[in-house]
């Protein structure tokens, strides 16, 4: 699967682009803040509907305009064209459509296009809270099993209507409800971590794997899931902190409380890590994540990668370009703001590229592809 031709219509800070891509590597270079990024962020809307930094759909709106447009034209893996059009307008839902049919919901396009992107703003996985960590393993599933996506969305709406409730106890029926969403909970929740559980389990070694490729450290990397139902059924958690639910007026134990556990050497990450181990850890991370996406899916992912300079040395950087030049992988865009040290690097694995300069959100035709030597073909 790769994108053959992004076109955009007031996305962000770019007002008009259509470009043509390489089936294999793609770079944006230009200075900070001219639109590399957003260019990024539009291919990630096409395969996971939002932004991959966290924006509302009206915050990519180009300033002084009503909405956007996103269109992107693939080459699936039996030769077909896939056209994936996204719409916005202020006041209205998004929209997406495939093949020119809008589809009924955002959940079910999820999976059809699957991405990876390694940026600087992953290191929240390790200094932010649970919360950053679980909204990875969910995004990150969501990808390879849309029934988890299903029942995410569903015991994210019971456990709404289960906090509403419990702030709401002299309502009729209190305690009937109250067990009925009990039971729906419980079902949910030990779906949900069943395949979270399982998900860690092919993870881990293959994180440990890429980290031991990119880092001369010999220090063991671990990921460990932290649940309350790895100890605990879901059901039996409920009526355990049913109580304490009822003095705090909302739900206190459940899988939307579960995190991940980094380590190095036996000891958390975040806070023994040097942040060299730390950003190879996380690069590494995101390369096993690859690895299965590719394996569940059938087909390689979109491989993104934001500005890598930002928090990898020099080294590093040669290292990742030199793992992901293999044919392993497939298309990749890559952005930086020093055109000759990209150029460079990319030359020096002997890289096919194509190179795209950005600049007040304008993206000008790209310079002849070069070949593995370097030179142009």
């Amino acid at each position: 699967m790769h994108l053959n031709r992004l076109s955009l219509l007031n996305f962000k800070n770019i007002r008009e682009a259509q470009l043509d891509f390489s089936p294999r590597i793609n770079c944006f270079v230009g200075d900070n803040g001219t639109g590399k990024t957003n260019l990024l962020d539009a291919i990630h809307y096409l395969s996971m509907c939002k932004s991959a930094f966290g924006l509302s759909d009206s915050q990519c709106v180009r300033h002084g305009d009503e909405g956007f447009v996103v269109n992107g034209i693939y080459s699936t893996p039996t030769g077909r064209n896939e056209t994936i059009v996204c719409t916005y307008q202020r006041g209205n839902a998004k929209k997406l459509s495939r093949g020119g049919k809008e589809y009924e919901k955002l959940s079910d396009h999820i999976g059809l296009l699957p991405i990876v992107m390694i940026a600087p703003s992953d290191t929240a996985l390790i200094n932010e809270s649970g919360e950053e960590r679980r909204r990875y393993l969910n995004s990150l599933i969501s990808q390879l099993d849309r029934d988890y996506l299903s029942a995410l969305i569903r015991y994210n709406h019971i456990l709404a209507e289960r906090n509403k409730l419990l702030k709401n106890q002299g309502s009729a029926n209190f305690n009937e409800i109250l067990e009925v969403f009990d039971m729906q909970l419980a079902a949910l929740g030990t779906a949900l971590h069943k395949r979270r559980r399982e998900l860690i389990e092919e993870l881990a070694p293959l994180a440990a794997q890429a980290y031991l490729k990119l880092s001369e450290d010999r220090e063991q990397v671990e990921l460990t899931y932290r649940s309350e139902l790895n100890e605990t059924p879901m059901d039996e958690l409920l009526r355990l902190t049913r109580t304490k639910d009822l003095v705090n007026q909302f739900t206190t134990g459940g899988v939307h409380r579960d995190d991940i556990r980094m380590s190095i050497g036996g000891y958390p990450l975040r806070k023994y890590g040097s942040q060299g181990q730390q950003k190879s850890f996380l690069v590494a991370l995101k390369l096993a994540q690859y690895d299965i996406v590719a394996a569940h899916c059938g087909h390689r992912p979109i491989l993104l990668l934001d500005d890598i300079f930002d928090k990898l040395d020099m080294q590093r950087v040669e290292q990742l370009i030199g793992i992901v030049s293999d044919e392993r992988f497939g298309q990749i865009f890559i952005t930086d703001c020093n055109k000759v040290r990209l150029e460079g690097i990319l030359s020096g694995n002997r890289c096919d590229y194509t190179l795209f300069s950005v600049a007040d959100g304008t993206v000008a035709a790209p310079q002849p592809e070069l070949s593995s030597t370097g030179q142009e073909p």
